[in-house]
Order: C-alpha cells, then structure tokens, then sequence
C-alpha cells in the first residue's frame, strides 16, 4: 500500500508515476491511496509488502529519487550537476507561474534530445519536469522540441494511468469539499484556476467515502497478518435496522484470524476491542455529525460498528443532483475507460425470436449504463452472416429458381419469413440428398472464393435480414453496430498461424486445437477438412477487439450454454498472452450468460402449433393489451381528427391516437423489458403478459403509473419546480423525508452494484424500492399546501422524478407522464 497526501492545488502526477514505475521489480504493492490534505506539501508513505515498514518520503524531488533507488531506474545514473538542473527548474516552477516562452526556454535548455539529459528513455526527471508543466497548464509552442517532448510524455503507458489515478481523486476531491463547505457557499472556479481533471464532477458513493475510511483505518490498526489477507479489507454493507444506515462488519472476522493465529494485539480479546481499535484509528473528520457527512460511529452487539448519515448530507447531495444533473451520482471508476459489448447476435436469413430478447435486453442495459459512467463504449453485433449453412442456402435458391418449389417460394423474396422456410427446406434436402450436399458445399467454396452472383446473392439476403433486424432494434430503442462473422473471415487463417507460431495451437486427429489445463475438450480453430467454426472467429474477434479496437474490457452477452466455449475461449487468450494471466487485470473479458425464457407452465416457451414465439409477434401483442388495459382502466377515449376532446371527469383521461399509440408502446415495450431484467439474469423465468401487464407489484406498469403519478402533482402547482430545484436545498424535517433522501444518494451504490456483477436486476430493485419510499412519503407528508414546507418537498418530489427517469432510460423504458 502506497499513501499519497496531496495538496489539491499541486496534483502528484510524478509521485504516482513513480510508485507505478517501481512497482514491478519492487515489494511495493501497486495499490495506491490517494488523500487531498490542504498541507502544502506533497507526501508519500510507503508500506512495503515484504517488510510491512512504512518509510514516508516527502517533495517531489525525494519521491522521485527514493523511488528510483528501489527499482534502479536511470535517475539516479545521472551525473550530480544534472541532478541539480533538475532541481533548479522544480525550484523556479515553484517559486512563480511560468509564462509560455519562459517555460519553454527552460525545457529548451535542458532539453539535448528527445528526453532531459539525452536520455533514450524517459527517467523519473522527465516525468517530474512533466508533472509541473501539466499541472501549471502551459501550452507549448507547437513544433517545438519542448512539445514533442511532453506529448511523448503524455502519452506514455505510465504517464496515462497516473493521469487516471489522480484525476480520480481530484474529482472526489471537489465533491467532497462541496458537500462538506454547503454547497450554497461555494463558488466554481474560474477556467483559469480549475484544477487539471478529465472527468465530470462525480460523487463518491456513500459506501465508497465509508470502504476508504475504513480501509484505512484497518490497515492503520497495524494488525499482524499478511497485507493481501482477505480480512483486512474493509467490509460496508447497508443495514436493515431502523436508524442504522451502514455496518463495517470486519470486527468478527478479523478476531477469528488473529486468534488462530495467536496474534491478537496486547488488550484486544474480544470482537469488540478489535471494533475499538479499528476505530480508534479512523480519520473523524467525516465522522462529527453536524455538517460533516456521517455521525459518530457507534459499537453494537459483538463488534459491528454502527454508522448513521447526516441529514445535512443527505439535502446537500440532492441539491448538487438538482443543481449539477443525476450525472454527478454516476461512479466515476469506470471513466474514459475502453470497452467493447457484444450482444443481440441474430442468425441471418432467420427470424428474431423470443431466444434473441435476452440478449439484446440484457446487453443494451449494460450498455447503457455503462455509458452513463462516462465509458468509450463499442456496441457490437455479432451477426452470424457467415458459414456453410450460406452454400446450402444459395444453392437451394439456385434450384427453386431453376424449376420452381412446391410451396411456390420466390428465390427473389426479400421476406425474411420466406428465407427461413428456404433455409428449414434446404437443410431438410443437405441432410437427405447427397448430390445436393456435395453442389452445397461447392457453393461454400464459390461463395468464399469471391464468386460475383453468389456474393450478390448472400448480400441480398444479409440486406434482408438486417431490415428486419433493425424494425425490430428500432422498437426496442436498441443501438448496435453491425460486426458480423464475415468481417472476421479474413483473419482467421492469419490467427491460426499466430497460434501455431507461438506454440499455442496444436494438431490434434488431423485439426489444429488449443488445449487448456482443466479442460478435456480443446477449442478448435481449424477442422481436419480445413474448415473454420465459431472458435476460429472468436479468438480473431477478440484479437480485433483488443488490438485494433484498444479495449479495456470485453463483455459477451449469450445464454449460459455458451459459457464453457467462451471459458476456452478467453483461456486460449491467456495461453497466447493476448490476455493477463490474472484475470481482474485489464484488459479484462467477461463473459454474461443468461438462463431460458418459459411460458407460463414451466417449459420452453413457443407458440400452440409447438414453433418459437417470433419476437414481432411478441411485442404486438404487448403492445395491443397495453392499449387495451389504458382504455378500460382509465375510462380512456380515444378521438378521432374530426372529433373535439370530450370533457372529462374521474379517473377519465383522452388520448388522441398517436398519444395511445405511444403509450401503449411505452407500456408494452417497457413491461417486456422490466419482466426480464428482474430476473436474476442466471434463472430461467417464465412470460407472463398477465403477470408484466399488472398495475400491482414490481411491474414496469406500475412503475410507469408512479412516475405519472409525481407529474400530475407538477400539474396542480404554478411554480416552476425544475427551476425551483436548482436553488432549493431540501430540508429533511419528517423521518420519510430523510429515507427518500437516503434512497435517492444510494442510486450510486446501485450502479456501482449492477456493474460489479453485471447484473441488471440491481437497478430494478432500487427502482422498485424507490417508488414504496416515495409512496410512503407522499402518504405521510402533505406536498401542495404544505405552507414553508411545500417547496423543499416539490423538490423531493422533482428529484424522484429525476431518479426515476434516470433508471428507466438505463433499462431502456420510455417514461410516461400522462397514462
């Protein structure tokens, strides 16, 4: 563990560099925990994982050196008059701002090469000398060697995750500082002054202020066991008892170990001694009450330590939502970075069925969330447009429209209905007709090689398909890019050649396999007869994705049948080193399997006749009982162009036809999507229409009647409450108040929680449980007429709103403000 106290105003660019750089050949970990403290100063404290001593070393100039001396890196090889020309220029960068042509007059001098001193690589002095350009925000002339000199610097591997690091932390810097000083008295920095930061204004989650807290409270208790043991991490969960908001619940565990262990610290023998020690070493600043975030810590029963948010913090972060955007609560860990989603994957000249909707719904989710935390995201369709199932098709549209077919099919049809009844056909004829098998495989070949009618032909039905692919896409409000098996087809013989160079793959029973330890079966990534299937593609893929498309992480979206061909997969890529051997090391590949949808006794669900549910046809009818249940329930009328708007009294409510068409969608769309991702993504679930379409319970419907329900109080006031928002903080006077309050700020800890184990199910409970917390809310606190409490709870009730839209487009559902 390396601890890093900063000034705000002086970010520790070159310190961070440095323990980045020596880490590898080292005993220092590559955890590094980074503390705004308003010292002046710049320190660093360093716990070795070997030695367990901490050494602290202070200034940039120290670190660098102190750093350099552990890994030998060539700092210290330079001679002592450079030393001191390195420390000169510190010195004058530190004493005043620099104007542009001083600063590169600077560089300019000491510049004898590409790098400080002639170097002919980058030493710790040229990332200290770049840490005080960047951090004074200079800019260099352009073509000078002062230019090109920071931009390689810039853009350097370590230089990079540095810049990630401490932006991370200046961002929770701002943030915290915010909620701590009232958000009303603090005003933004002018341009000239903000501090250097890539990313938005995030808000640490509440849970996350907590686990760094605790963390280092627990590593600062100095308990006797190896660093890396599992139970000196912090543990903080939400707690259930009234009053009580989080639990670090370390005290338990840690006791047992250190009492096997026979290592229990002089005075600690019991649970709740350790709980004692453990808060005997925490940093109160945040731990006053008050104004502070959290209230005093207290010990309960056998060492849990109870914690309990402060309603000033509570009404100062959703005044910042307010104020800022729901944006300011996304966390920020996943920030700029890399990542590729690979989901939908339809079968071309098939029709979409309810097989597909998992998939798509699933992945856009994550997608969709994924962006929101501000990631460079690739959205990937992984059509399957390639194959010898192509030949078969080709040539058994060749012979109907050679002599014409009994069922009257024309070869011409763009209808993808109509493909796959020629597709069912000529599979039929592959399996049974061995002169047709051999001209199939002949047209595989042609196909392959090029041959102009039987491409022409293959794009005709790829076109066709992908029109229907996209209705569909376009219903569900999905956005994809079309990366099908076709695009791959010329790589692969390229990286079955990579994977026998490297000693990878190996010819088995005339194929070429890549065996894995644990695994009997090997991935296949060439057949004995030549041939190319699924394996080749998906290891050319995930190349591609990783060398041309630069990602961080890899998500796949498939069934859980398909998890043990992408396990292969992804330890292929270990054995070949395309990936890290340790798996939570980026990049990183994650494989999202999801279970069977049933009908509603329990079996594979399909239509009467025994096909599978077209998906078309599934989300029609969605569509037509929603617009259904809106006109019965709400006593709705739907006019006509001719026809004035009725009057209209109750519950009753009219719809022009384009209004009913949309809600109904809405409604249809959303209830498919919501019965789905409530699910444990792993469990089968049954379809239900009459179980998604209820105005009762954890439906999108009745999720979609609460959001109206908070628009309609919008319509009984005057006041501009958005804009009343933005300048009103909260007061969190009744107990309803401050848990919807408390809710809201956890919409964080949801996200953080749905990606953590990519399950969408997070987001929907919290979305669920947000709605009861605002009906109890509005049940126990009167909002229009509730004299100087009106406008704190029409914010409260705005800022639902907010939240609730918020996780509605995550799960890719179209609000509703009039139902």
């Amino acid at each position: 563990m390396v601890t890093v106290d900063f000034d705000p105003a002086i970010p520790p660019y070159a310190e961070v560099v440095a323990i980045l750089a020596s880490a590898p050949s080292s005993g220092v970990s590559t955890t590094v925990n980074l503390r705004p403290v308003p010292s002046g100063h710049s320190s660093v404290t360093v716990t070795s994982t070997t030695t367990n001593q901490s050494v602290p070393v202070r200034g940039k100039i120290h670190v660098a050196r102190y750093f350099s001396r552990t890994v030998g890196l060539s700092y210290d090889e330079h001679s002592l008059a450079e030393q001191a020309a390195v420390d000169e220029f510190v010195d004058l960068c530190r004493k005043k701002p620099l104007n542009t042509k001083e600063l590169v007059q600077q560089l300019e001098k000491t510049l004898k090469g590409q790098f400080l001193f002639g170097a002919k690589s980058p030493s710790l002095a040229d990332f200290v000398a770049w840490d005080l350009v960047k951090v004074s925000k200079t800019p260099l002339t352009k073509g000078t060697s002062a230019a090109a000199w920071f931009s390689s610097i810039d853009e350097s591997d370590l230089a990079k995750k540095a810049s990630i690091l401490v932006e991370e932390a200046l961002s929770a810097s701002k943030s915290l500082s915010t909620i701590a000083n009232g958000a009303n008295r603090v005003s933004k920095p002018s341009k000239d002054t903000m501090l250097p930061s890539t990313a938005p204004n995030f808000l640490p989650s509440l849970r996350t202020i907590l686990l760094r807290s605790f963390q280092n409270a627990i590593t600062n208790s100095r308990f006797t066991l190896t660093p890396s043991d599992p139970q000196l991490q912090a543990i903080i969960a939400e707690s259930a008892q009234a009053g009580i908001h989080y639990q670090c619940n370390n005290a338990m565990s840690l006791f047992g170990k250190l009492k096997a262990a026979k290592a229990l610290p002089n005075g600690v023998k019991s649970r709740g001694d350790v709980a004692t020690t453990v808060l005997s070493n925490l940093d109160t600043s945040d731990f006053q009450g008050g104004e502070t975030t959290f209230e005093v810590p207290a010990i309960a029963g056998t060492g849990f330590i109870n914690i309990r948010v402060t309603s000033h913090v509570l009404a100062q972060r959703v005044h910042q939502m307010m104020r800022e955007g729901v944006s300011v609560l996304a966390p920020s860990k996943y920030y700029g970075k890399r990542v590729v989603i690979d989901f939908s994957s339809p079968n071309v000249a098939k029709e979409m069925h309810v097989g597909h909707l998992r998939s798509t719904i699933i992945g856009d989710t994550l997608a969709r969330t994924l962006e929101f935390c501000g990631v460079d995201l690739v959205r990937l369709n992984h059509i399957g447009d390639w194959g010898t199932q192509f030949g078969m098709l080709i040539e058994y549209m060749s012979d109907v429209a050679k002599s014409g077919s009994a069922e009257g099919l024309d070869p011409d049809s763009e209808r993808v209905a109509d493909l796959q009844v020629m597709y069912r056909a000529a599979k039929k004829r592959f399996d049974d007709d061995e002169d047709f098998k051999t001209r199939a495989r002949v047209a595989v070949t042609k196909l392959q090689g090029g041959d102009p009618d039987s491409i022409r032909r293959w794009q005709r039905i790829c076109d066709a398909s992908r029109r229907e692919f996209q209705a569909i896409y376009d219903r569900l409000g999905v956005q994809l890019v079309e990366r099908g098996e076709s695009f791959y087809n010329p790589m692969l013989a390229g990286v079955v050649e990579e994977l026998q160079k490297l000693g990878v793959a190996k010819e088995s029973d005339g194929a070429m396999c890549v065996f894995v330890e644990g695994r009997e079966d090997p991935l296949i990534i060439r057949k004995s007869d030549g041939g190319y299937g699924y394996g080749t593609t998906d290891m050319a893929a995930l190349k591609h994705r990783l060398n041309v498309e630069k990602a961080e992480w890899i998500i796949y979206v498939t069934d859980v049948g398909q998890a043990s061909h992408f396990d292969l997969v992804f330890a292929a890529g270990r054995k070949a080193k395309w990936l890290p051997q340790d798996e939570t090391q980026s990049p990183r590949v994650s494989h999202v399997g999801f279970g069977l949808v049933l009908g509603e006794d329990g079996k594979k669900f399909k239509t009467r006749s025994g096909d599978v549910v077209r998906l078309v046809e599934l989300l029609d009818e969605a569509k037509d009982r929603c617009a259904a249940t809106i006109q019965e329930y709400r006593g709705a009328t739907v006019q006509t162009e001719d026809q004035p708007a009725p009057e209209t009294t109750g519950a009753s409510v009219s719809f022009t036809p384009a209004e009913l068409d949309h809600a109904a969608g809405a409604m249809g769309y959303g209830a498919v999507k919501y019965a789905d991702l409530k699910n444990s993504r792993l469990s089968n679930y049954r379809f239900s229409f009459d179980s998604m379409l209820s105005l009762k319970g954890d439906t999108a419907v009745y999720l979609l009647y609460a959001h109206a329900r908070i628009a309609s109080i919008f319509r009984k006031t005057d006041r501009d409450v958005p804009a009343l928002a933005k300048v009103t903080v909260p007061i969190l006077a009744h107990p309803r108040e401050f848990e919807l309050a408390l809710h809201l700020c956890r919409f964080t800890e949801a996200i953080e929680n749905l990606l953590e184990d990519l399950m969408p199910n997070r987001l929907t409970s919290y979305l669920y449980d947000l709605s009861e917390k605002f009906n109890l809310f509005y049940q126990d606190c009167r909002v229009i007429g509730s004299g100087e409490y009106e406008e704190s709870r029409l914010v409260l009730c705005e800022a639902t709103a907010v939240v609730m839209r918020k996780c509605f487009h995550l799960l890719g559902i179209t609000e509703l403000y009039k139902i």
